[in-house]
């Protein structure tokens, strides 16, 4: 299974199921298709779960497995990368662009890096995928505790996934499962009902407008963090350029692909 952007210092261990649930929900590749076998044994052998909530998951990497990667890709692109209420980057639930936010991701970070972690510069510190496969490899008083602490963004995620009828729902959902707390979703759902949409074109243009005032970082942190931002969603526009165009156009494909 590939992994994240993150060097481990025992790569054997903590909860194989974790870093199964951060795969789910980064960005599609073939590589995640083709490990969707290994992914389902790893499910089915979580027995934390309600077995309905374990069944769902496995289908879930079946229809990924079976799925045209390019159609995958944009579904996420879509779902993650257009407006902020489905973000996967944690602090931005809780601080916005605030500079609360920066502060938080330094601590994070230091977090990381007390436990042997170290991370390239293609993801932020927060977010979650990336996240999930630092808590794989904790003890699971700690396990416990993190989810504990961000139960809330779980909760309210879950629910705005699951208003947009995305099989990602599956995966805060699980987590909340892992600390028997997956009723918290029941507070958000009709409060999330009641959210006006912010992935319209009206709603884009809005955040874009925003944006435009905050031209420059007020601090090196500030530039790093949003310049690691830019990065991840570039890599993403590339990748899926990159394969739009293989398809479209055979001749091309890199050297030496037989696909």
């Amino acid at each position: 299974m590939a992994e994240a952007a993150m060097s481990y210092p025992d790569p054997a261990g903590g909860m194989r199921s974790l870093r199964v649930l951060a795969r789910l929900l980064d960005y599609p590749t073939g590589e995640l298709q083709a490990a969707a076998p290994e992914m389902i044994a790893i499910l089915d052998a979580e027995r934390r779960w309600r077995p309905a909530l374990r069944t769902s998951l496995k289908d879930w990497c079946r229809r990924l497995r079976d799925a045209d990667l390019l159609d995958l890709q944009a579904e996420y692109v879509a779902l993650f990368d257009r407006g902020r209420n489905t973000s996967l980057l944690l602090f931005e639930h809780v601080h916005g662009e605030s500079r609360d936010r920066g502060q938080a991701m330094v601590d994070l970070l230091g977090e990381y890096r007390a436990a042997g972690f170290e991370l390239d510069a293609r993801e932020l510190p927060d977010y979650l995928p990336l996240f999930l496969e630092y808590l794989s490899t904790r003890p699971e008083a700690d396990i416990g505790r993190w989810l504990g602490e961000i139960r809330h963004i779980l909760a309210r995620l879950t629910a705005r996934l699951e208003e947009r009828e995305a099989d990602h729902a599956l995966v805060p959902l699980a987590l909340l499962g892992l600390i028997g707390a997956e009723g918290d979703v029941d507070a958000h759902r009709e409060t999330v009902k009641q959210e006006a949409p912010d992935n319209t074109p009206e709603a884009l243009d809005a955040v874009w407008e925003e944006e435009a005032v905050r031209f420059s970082a007020e601090s090196d942190q500030d530039c790093a963090l949003q310049s690691a931002e830019g990065r991840r969603l570039a890599e993403r526009k590339r990748a899926t350029h990159s394969e739009a165009v293989r398809v479209l156009d055979p001749s091309a494909r890199p050297q030496g692909d037989p696909s």
